[in-house]
């Protein structure tokens, strides 16, 4: 089965990003429908690439998500898990008792640190079956294709790494306010919504109306969550 790839700019399909000739020579596959390189990134210093993913441009993510094989989404979810885990741990030490940031031996044995981490991934579960759930009643056809879901849950996976921006405030010894960590969650919604309008080729407004249902519904689980450790 021949190798897909998608043009950054337009979206059509192309069957490489470029051509190599004898004595090393490289040329880059021009798109037959907009007529730019179907692939500019190809060239660009990975540091580039990381910018503009940031800047959430629609070609960044296409490069990403459609052009290359990146196998580190489930790596990328665990960390930032354990990232969104240490915050909302270490906001809970706070209010019971001061601890010595560096203490890394006793954060380890800390059993509410994995309860964090329980629920960090149980909301990030609720959060992808919305987004299923909600692509599953308006566009059918799409998500009953396995490689269809692998695609659009790799996206998700991948445009989660703004949660890394938590690292900041654990460095600097919970340093950190909840208009920063609003920021943050916003940068990640934001960024999930890029991902599933490059991966279904969808508008703006689809694709956010697709992750605020999926956010709705990790609210609901949060909610869930937090009554059920009340009553325990």
């Amino acid at each position: 089965m021949a190798v897909c790839y998608r043009c950054v700019e337009c979206n059509e399909e192309a069957q490489e990003l470029h051509r190599d000739y004898s004595h090393g020579v490289i040329k880059i596959t021009i798109c037959k429908s907009c007529q730019k390189p179907v692939d500019k990134y190809i060239e660009y210093d990975p540091v580039i690439i990381l910018i503009d993913a940031i800047l959430c441009k629609v070609q960044a993510y296409r490069h990403i998500i459609l052009n290359t094989k990146i196998n580190i989404h489930w790596k990328l979810c665990i960390f930032c898990l354990l990232c969104e885990a240490y915050l909302r741990w270490s906001q809970l030490q706070d209010s019971q008792q001061a601890v010595d940031p560096t203490d890394i031996i006793r954060y380890a044995k800390e059993w509410d640190f994995y309860q964090m981490f329980g629920l960090a991934s149980l909301e990030l579960a609720a959060f992808l079956s919305g987004t299923f759930f909600i692509l599953w009643l308006t566009n059918r056809d799409f998500i009953q294709k396995k490689s269809n879901c692998n695609t659009l849950l790799i996206a998700l996976l991948l445009s989660g790494y703004g949660k890394l921006l938590v690292i900041p405030a654990v460095i600097w010894e919970h340093d950190y306010s909840p208009l920063y960590i609003g920021l943050i969650k916003f940068f990640v919604l934001a960024s999930n919504a890029q991902a599933v309008r490059v991966v279904l080729n969808s508008s703006r407004r689809f694709a956010l109306s697709v992750i605020f249902v999926g956010w709705m519904v990790e609210q609901l689980a949060a909610c869930i969550f937090q009554q059920l450790q009340l009553t325990s």
